[in-house]
This record gives structure tokens, sequence and C-alpha cells, in this order.
């Protein structure tokens, strides 16, 4: 759900947001505003609320942050659901972030910068599709985040597919390297080996 109210107003059931200004809500406001709900994005300007997620997408990214975890070099770390902020109307929040450990802060950090990322990953939700598959990977491959993965569940057989990219620094653009369907084998932006069959998911 997108909140782009003109007026204050409730957005949902017990949220109460102001008229933002012309130019749209801000990361600013995305940080300081109260009672946003938990994992409320900001997308040109405007929140971004998250709808109840299907168990696949859950236990996906349960299957990844494990694969991820068991061979991650030390000077990166894995990070759930992390706000990066890619500039002053944009900071969404990837399903996975691998970060540089030196933007590792504290327990009580809130967010991270693009310029920290290695690689944003997104679980795709039937409510956030357009996003995913669209503004989302433009917008990290803008802000110069090195490696993207887009995950989904096939249809009609619930399967993994996890669509692997890389970013061409002469276009600011992504390009995909490769459509992962039982094990997602890489080199970069580390030595990467997940089991991703459907029965990897269900022993979870």
């Amino acid at each position: 759900m997108i909140a782009e109210p003109s007026s204050a107003h409730d957005a949902e059931p017990g949220i109460h947001l102001p008229a933002p200004p012309p130019e749209g809500f801000t990361v600013d406001d995305l940080l300081t505003l109260p009672d946003l709900p938990p994992h409320t994005e900001l997308i040109d300007g405007s929140l971004v609320f998250v709808s109840p997620q299907r168990r696949f997408h859950s236990k996906m990214m349960e299957l990844l942050v494990n694969g991820l975890r068991s061979r991650l070099p030390e000077n990166l770390s894995i990070e759930r659901e992390m706000t990066v902020v890619l500039d002053r109307r944009n900071a969404p929040e990837p399903d996975i972030s691998v970060v540089r450990v030196e933007a590792v802060t504290g327990l009580e950090q809130t967010r991270f910068r693009a310029e920290d990322l290695v690689l944003a990953v997104e679980v795709v939700s039937p409510d956030s599709e357009a996003r995913d598959h669209d503004a989302k990977p433009f917008k990290y491959a803008a802000a110069g985040i090195p490696h993207f993965w887009l995950v989904e569940m096939a249809e009609g057989n619930q399967h993994p597919v996890v669509r692997t990219y890389e970013l061409d620094p002469a276009t600011k653009k992504y390009v995909v390297t490769g459509i992962h369907h039982d094990k997602l084998e890489l080199s970069v932006p580390f030595d990467i080996s997940i089991d991703i069959r459907l029965d990897a998911l269900r022993r979870l």
C-alpha cells in the first residue's frame, strides 16, 4: 500500500499522516514521523506500507540468509529488512542486504547508505511485484549497488526462481547474469552455493 495523503487523515486505521510537502516525503520524514508501521519504505517521496507476507517470503529469506552466512567473508555482514538510503526521496528496505562490515555501527543502527551495500535481494510478494521488478532495481542500479537478486515463486509448482544481476558501470544499469532454479552457484560478490530446490525450502 502506498500513502500519498493530500491532507491529514488515516492512511490506514490508527495511522495519522500529515500532508506531505509538494515534493513528497523525505528520508528525514521516514525516520522521524511517529507511529509508522514496521518496514515502511520511502519510494519517490511516497510512504509504502508492507502487507502481510506469504510463508514463501519468510522461508525464502531464511534459506538465502543461511546459505549466504555459511560462506560469508569476514569483511561483509548480512542484514535483513534494513532501510537503505538511496537519496533524499528514496529509502527502500531490501529483504536482504549484504553490507561492508565497516558500515555496521552497532545494534541501535536503523539504516545503511547505498554505498555500504554489495548486494540487495528482493523476494517478490503479490503487492510488491511492480516495485520489485521495476522501481527498486532501477533505483538500486542508479545508486551504484553492484549486485541484485530478484527471487520469485514459480507459478504452478511453487518452485523458487532466483534471477541474478550485476551492475554495468558504464550504463548504471543491471545486466542479468543467470536464472537459477535448483542451485544458486556464484563467484560474485563472493563464492556462493545455495540449494534452492523446493525440498530445501520445505525442510526449514
